[in-house]
């Protein structure tokens, strides 16, 4: 594994709101991590390195039940408004479920980032602004 759970931790406390999110990817990118996918439904985070090995941590998420029905319009105002700093983690993370968004994968090879819902079906795929591919 090329990196620990200290130096993820680390990254992660650097981060206000969504606007931090560009330098959040390019550190966390530098520590050698190709990805990484959060199911907040199942409070679990699962990490990727260069070499294929896999970290996967059980997070403690104070969420809200999901969401079976996925409100695609709402859930981009809450994503817009994350992304420009409006909300902090914890609160995105509470919106997401309440519309049916279960968590995401980040792809920092690509730079996407792929929302899901509780089934694993795409709810929207975005580029990760700010960060250059691998």
């Amino acid at each position: 594994m090329k990196f620990t759970l200290q130096q993820i931790k680390d990254t992660h406390a650097k981060v206000k709101s969504g606007a931090d999110f560009p330098q959040y990817v390019a550190d966390r990118k530098d520590l050698g991590m190709t990805g990484y996918t959060i199911d907040i439904n199942a409070g679990k985070t699962t990490y990727t390195d260069i070499d294929g090995a896999i970290l996967s941590t059980e997070s403690v998420y104070a969420t809200v039940p999901l969401n079976k029905t996925v409100d695609q319009e709402r859930f981009m105002e809450r994503l817009k408004l994350h992304q420009q700093g409006g909300t902090d983690y914890l609160t995105f993370c509470n919106d997401c479920m309440e519309n049916g968004v279960a968590g995401w994968t980040l792809d920092f090879g690509e730079m996407t980032c792929y929302y899901f819902d509780g089934k694993g079906d795409g709810v929207l795929v975005e580029i990760i602004p700010g960060v250059q591919k691998q």
